[in-house]
């Protein structure tokens, strides 16, 4: 192993690469071997990347520590920081008082693979033991068990239910139905179910109601976890249908006053003498009420404290400001647009102020559906990938808009929809109207992969405000829930690019920095936050 070593050193190497080079020794010449590659690392100054799978060598020797997941497709899970200062010696470095835990932290990542390994193994054995069954039943009747389309595509059923909300963001489904991509992908009769709320929405896919539905961005993870107490789901997304497309309306009174900015907001706020102003958002697990919480939370308003926060449907979000119900509210269009048309509000801030590119909008399912139904998922996606493709040429917009004023989707007049969708967009402030082309993203930059650093930015916020405790095991659970591997099945089947964004650190308009390596940590620096509940959530056992 020294000769091995020096033979590499001799040429002056920039990178010296070494994969598993101790495995094999004894524990006394291994560790005198460590101490001595780690004296040669800091006299050449040359930099080393090593395999291993032992923890403890792995904190000995490295400045920071890569995980990576189980193939296949196999990524990089986490990466650790190790902070101990150097020279290193292998028997004092368990003396530093960050040893342990950073230890806790790589076993922790560890048993989670150990988890998913097993999962995935009696996935499998289930499905090879469908698949037995389903031979043996065609070979007996001479029948073929599965339905075959009259496109000839193997679906495991040809009928869905989809569920969705009056939203100029459910584009992707109108389209897909109207320009026949569900056809064209071998799904013969697909039913859009139009529903009032986004809890009939839950409902509906977590009694089998919907075999899919358009899910606000956090509602997958939450069902997942078991949102409030309740029973998890464990509900999967595989795409990104939309992102941006919301913003947050206030009433015009408010503007009447003065109000123009958020700092203004908190102005009046602390000079309302009458109560608590209300705010609504859509539901507890969207990306509206994360974000207003965020926005609101950013300029010193606790959302919990110094405002009221209620749940409204989005159809309903404009007559309960003109019944003077609510004070303001966050929502996706066209119900900004029409309250500012009518003159009862105005727009301080839409989502690509706080947070462009913010994911809005998901295509949930059950996760044992997707088990069940893996040809017929993966077709699904398909379809709705090429429809977000039609929906983010613009010059198809025109045409789309059309089909959403039809009573059966979003049932609006065009001048609702048509301001950030294709035309300017108006915030009822008398400033110049703009021209936001990105305010409504289907499939621009990446849009539809489920990336999995944006999903754990969505469970601190759910753990921070109380609504889900944060998962210690959040890697297993993104695994779960972001299904980037069948969004990359879909993609490659489609011949495009499947590659998921950079897991590298954001932020959003307040500049607090957000490290998808150290959640908790960026946890503990938002100053306005609930208690934060931190527990390992075993998703199959809590389901059992």
């Amino acid at each position: 192993q020294r000769v091995a070593i020096a033979r590499a050193l001799s040429i002056r190497p920039k990178l010296l690469l070494l994969d598993e080079p101790f495995g094999a020794l004894d524990a006394l010449t291994r560790g005198n071997l460590q101490e001595q590659l780690m004296q040669i690392c800091q006299e050449s100054h040359v930099t080393s990347v090593m395999v291993t799978h032992d923890v403890d060598e792995a904190l000995l020797l490295s400045d920071r520590v890569v995980m990576l997941t189980n193939g296949p497709e196999s990524h990089i899970g986490q990466i650790l920081e190790v902070n101990i200062p150097r020279p290193r010696h292998r028997l004092e470095v368990v003396n530093h008082p960050d040893y342990y835990h950073m230890r806790a932290e790589l076993i922790n990542f560890l048993n989670q693979q150990k988890r998913d390994k097993r999962r995935k193994a009696k996935q499998a054995a289930a499905a090879t033991e469908t698949k037995a069954a389903s031979a043996t039943s065609v070979k007996q009747t001479k029948e073929v068990g599965r339905k075959v389309s009259r496109s000839g595509s193997d679906l495991e059923k040809v009928k869905l239910a989809i569920g969705f909300l009056p939203l100029t963001d459910c584009a992707p489904f109108v389209v897909a139905k109207e320009k026949g991509y569900f056809k064209k992908h071998g799904i013969e009769e697909v039913d859009l179910v139009r529903e009032s709320n986004w809890d009939a929405i839950a409902e509906g896919v977590a009694t089998g109601r919907l075999d899919a539905a358009q899910m606000v961005t956090a509602m997958p993870l939450a069902m997942s976890l078991g949102l409030f107490g309740n029973a998890p789901v464990t509900t999967s997304t595989a795409m990104v249908l939309s992102r941006n497309g919301n913003a947050i309306t206030l009433s015009d009174r408010f503007y009447q006053q003065g109000v123009r900015t958020l700092s203004d907001f908190k102005r009046a706020i602390a000079q309302n003498k009458d109560g608590a102003y209300t705010l609504a958002v859509v539901h507890e697990c969207s990306m509206h009420n994360l974000m207003l919480r965020y926005w609101l939370a950013s300029g010193g308003i606790d959302p919990d404290r110094d405002v009221n926060l209620v749940v409204v449907p989005p159809p309903e979000m404009v007559n309960q400001l003109k019944a003077g119900k609510i004070d303001g509210y966050c929502v996706g269009e066209p119900w900004n647009c029409r309250a500012v048309y009518e003159g009862l509000g105005f727009v301080i801030a839409t989502d690509l102020d706080i947070w462009p590119g913010n994911p809005e909008k998901v295509l949930g399912v059950r996760e044992d559906w997707a088990n069940e139904n893996p040809n017929l998922h993966i077709a699904l996606v398909k379809a709705l990938l090429e429809a977000c493709e039609y929906c983010e040429d613009r010059r198809n917009r025109e045409e789309i808009m059309q089909w959403l004023t039809q009573p059966q989707y979003v049932g609006v007049p065009v001048e609702y929809i048509r301001p950030g969708f294709l035309g300017y967009y108006h915030r009822g402030t008398g400033a110049p109207p703009q021209l936001m082309p990105r305010f409504n993203q289907f499939h621009f930059e990446n849009t539809n992969c489920p990336g999995r650093a944006e999903g754990l930015w969505i469970l601190t916020q759910l753990a921070r405000w109380g609504i889900t405790a944060f998962p210690k095991n959040w890697i297993e659970i993104l695994e779960r829930v972001r299904r980037v591997d069948l969004y990359g099945e879909a993609a490659r089947q489609l011949n495009w690019s499947d590659m998921e964004p950079d897991r590298k650190p954001f932020t959003l308009f307040d500049g607090v920095v957000f490290n998808p390596d150290d959640p908790l940590g960026y946890l503990k620096r938002l100053e306005i936050k609930r208690e934060v509940n931190v527990q390992e959530i075993l998703v199959d056992a809590q389901a059992a």
